[in-house]
């Protein structure tokens, strides 16, 4: 693998935004594709037939970071991947879905305001590494859910080829099968 810079980058234009839009869990499946050590073709064209992908819709707080780690000392370089999830409401269906997240170590593909989609945990999977129900205490506190998913992958989360904000698997062969949320 070549260590050395391949490319430069100009100051870019004030065009984009902040923010997700939504959020679709996979349940692991194993790698869900091939990723290259450090090329510009780590875009994911193609996805494994037969996925199902909870979509969750979003709006406000529920944000993504991904921080490089390495250590000069041992020679290594992982990626950790944090997506942080504020959802509204407390129900018992929703109770369900936040347990089975927490026992398996779902694929997320994270969707942006700007119409990138990324897939995170896209080897290893993510963990639900913290999570909070919460009544709060005055009448204009969240009700609802604060979750924390954290992957830690060899290379950072791969952008999904051709995605839009109407359609993040626009651009991929096999788009998995989503499954709209509901109001539960």
């Amino acid at each position: 693998m070549a260590c050395n810079l391949s490319a430069g980058r100009n100051e870019v234009c004030k065009e984009s935004v902040g923010g997700l839009s939504a959020v679709y869990f996979v349940n692991f499946t194993g790698s869900l594709a091939n990723i290259t050590d450090g090329e510009s073709d780590d875009l994911i064209t193609t996805l494994p037939t037969g996925l199902t992908a909870y979509k969750y819709d979003l709006k406000g707080t529920s944000a993504y970071t991904e921080t490089v780690n390495t250590s000069r000392e041992n020679g290594t370089t992982f990626f950790q991947q944090e997506l942080t999830l504020n959802l509204k409401k407390l129900t018992p269906e929703m109770t369900t879905q936040l347990k089975l997240a927490a026992y398996g170590r779902p694929q997320i593909f994270v969707a942006t305001m700007n119409g990138d989609c990324l897939l995170i945990g896209q080897q290893e999977g993510a963990d639900l590494t913290a999570g909070t129900l919460q009544t709060g205490a005055a009448m204009g506190d969240l009700y609802g859910y604060s979750l924390t998913f954290t992957g830690m992958e060899k290379f950072p989360a791969s952008f999904i080829s051709g995605s839009t904000f109407a359609n993040p698997f626009a651009g991929v062969t096999n788009a998995p099968t989503v499954v709209a949320g509901t109001n539960n």
